[in-house]
């Protein structure tokens, strides 16, 4: 097997990845979005809180589908589709994919059916499956492979800045302030939703078109012919079918519930709900490995999936995504504890935009690396990068009216990020474990405290998730050549985690307590710190050692 990384450094393509982080930007800031759309639809039609999270179920089966069918597609053509139709076209279908699913969703609003609007949001995500599936390996080639992290957190810096903003900027269109309240939500009208999703359907036509007209970005084409991989089709099929076994029951349990429940009966059925969504975790969890261990004995007719990193890669991707979402998920729950600072709902808000502003923190420090500075000045921005985005996110709370003062001295766990960065010298599988035990060690601590110091560990597992998902989609497509997007489209899959970790945490808080539910990331961190370590040697073995030649950056 080759070794990409005894080829000669390669220049960063600085006029392409430019334009690929608007694309990073997007997809943050039509995000934010939701966060206006769920409170309407759950007034509006009379929803129960699990019915108004379907949209967030649509979006997260659908990058899920998504990338699936690509597979499944590619399979019978013979061919990868994404590298045939090139990067930069698959990104502009992408968008214009999404752009129908605006139209659709506009349609479903003025029809007044919430499953039109599920369909519409489902068709959206379905074109940001596409996006990513082509623009991670899209930003990883657009430079030397020593620096392909950094391109990524860039990207993923720009996201998170377009997440942050982009409910206040919303706010501010449909409203009239950056900071509306939850009944000026609910009070939305039909028109103010049409005109949101009219807005959204115009910037994704928008990108679509200032990316496919800009002659910096590359076509971004690879023909090689990919073989066929049926066991790793029948394996996912087979998941998949698994899956929807799973879920139907859990489904199903919330129709015809009786109003008046006893606390024996309510405790009943959240136990049979959270056996069959760990049955779900277990059908990821058992198919992955089986699929590990059949295709290190006979790795004929699995594609990617006969590289170890790639299938360890994909239940790291999935575990990263769970644990990212359901920290925060839960965190409203455990802050409205007496004994973590009994907060209101309506003063939650900084905290949680503080959690995923520490994803913004991490992704901006980490992308220091794609510039070509000297390195004492990358040793500089290295330290001064992350209090610079942690007084942005002050800034733009305070704009947004809310009290910052209990979250001052959380600069306390920014500092001891930037020592981390330090410590993993650029290094995606020695960062990654530096962060992962350091997320362990969080979620402990936050485990065995309460009031702020629980608070604040439990806030800083935004900042040891900030820089993972680069790291693992480096680490797991290194070396796997014509079977890179293929690979991108199995990883992009285990999104999904972010369907069905938080839903487990949830119904296991309903059980043993929300403070003690938390052990659920602790076990996410664990295993992100596994993969870490294992990692090292797998590519090692195949030529590719990215912590001993990655240099990039510069610290």
């Amino acid at each position: 097997m080759s070794n990409e990384h005894n080829k000669p450094a390669q220049e960063t393509n600085y006029g392409a990845l430019s334009t690929l982080v608007t694309v990073f930007f997007f997809w943050g800031f039509i995000a934010a979005g939701n966060g206006v759309f769920i409170p309407f639809c759950k007034n509006y039609f009379h929803l129960d809180q699990f019915q108004s999270q379907l949209v967030d179920y649509a979006f997260y089966v659908a990058y899920y589908i998504g990338a699936l069918l690509l597979y499944i597609f590619g399979t019978m053509q013979g061919r990868d589709l994404v590298g045939s139709w090139g990067y930069k076209k698959s990104i502009v279908y992408g968008l214009l994919f999404s752009a129908i699913g605006a139209v659709a969703m506009i349609i479903a609003v003025n029809a007044n059916t919430f499953a039109g609007m599920l369909v519409g949001l489902f068709v959206v995500a379905l074109g940001f499956s596409l996006q990513q599936t082509a623009a991670q390996p899209f930003a990883i080639s657009l430079g030397d492979p020593k620096t392909a992290t950094t391109r990524v957190n860039l990207g993923g810096g720009i996201n998170s800045f377009g997440t942050m903003i982009g409910p206040i900027i919303v706010s501010l269109l449909l409203f009239g302030t950056a900071a509306a309240t939850e009944e000026q939500k609910k009070s939305l009208g039909l028109d103010n939703v049409s005109f949101l999703y009219a807005g959204v359907g115009a910037l994704f036509i928008g990108a679509a078109v200032l990316f496919g007209l800009s002659k910096k970005v590359p076509a971004g084409v690879n023909v090689e012919p990919v073989e066929k991989s049926p066991k790793a089709l029948s394996t996912l099929l087979v998941i998949t079918g698994l899956l929807i076994v799973m879920f139907v029951p859990v489904f199903k349990s919330y129709i015809g519930i009786p109003e008046n429940m006893s606390a024996a009966e309510t405790h009943s059925l959240e136990v049979y709900r959270m056996k069959w969504l760990f049955g779900a975790l277990a059908v990821i969890v058992l198919g992955l490995l089986f699929s590990y261990g059949s295709a290190k004995k006979n790795s004929d007719g699995w594609g990617a999936m006969k590289y170890p990193q790639l299938v360890l890669g994909m239940l790291a991707i999935f575990t990263y995504v769970g644990v990212e979402v359901t920290i925060q998920s839960n965190l409203g729950a455990l802050l409205e504890k007496d004994y973590m600072g009994g907060l209101d709902a309506s003063k939650i808000g900084p905290y949680i935009s503080v959690y995923w502003g520490s994803l913004m923190i991490g992704r901006w420090a980490g992308s220091v690396g794609i510039f070509n500075l000297a390195e004492g000045t990358k040793k500089i921005l290295m330290m001064v990068v992350p209090f610079i985005a942690f007084g942005i996110i002050v800034l733009v709370n305070s704009i947004a009216k809310s009290d910052m003062t209990p979250l001052y001295a959380y600069v306390v766990c920014v500092a001891i990020q930037v020592v981390a960065f330090y410590l993993s010298k650029n290094k995606p599988a020695k960062t990654l474990l530096i962060f992962s035990l350091l997320g362990v060690v969080a979620m402990i601590v936050g485990l065995f405290t309460e009031g702020k110091i629980a608070t604040y560990a439990f806030l800083s597992g935004g900042l040891w998730c900030s820089i993972m998902w680069p790291c693992i989609f480096t680490l797991s497509i290194a070396g796997l050549g014509k079977y890179t997007t293929q690979g991108s489209a199995f990883l992009i899959m285990m999104i999904l985690g972010g369907g069905i970790i938080p839903p487990i945490q949830g119904k296991l808080a309903d059980v043993i307590g929300i403070h003690e539910s938390y052990w659920v990331a602790v076990i996410c961190f664990a295993y992100l710190a596994f993969f870490a370590f294992a990692v090292r040697g797998i590519l090692s073995k195949q030529g590719v050692n990215y912590d001993a030649e990655s240099t990039g950056g510069g610290h």
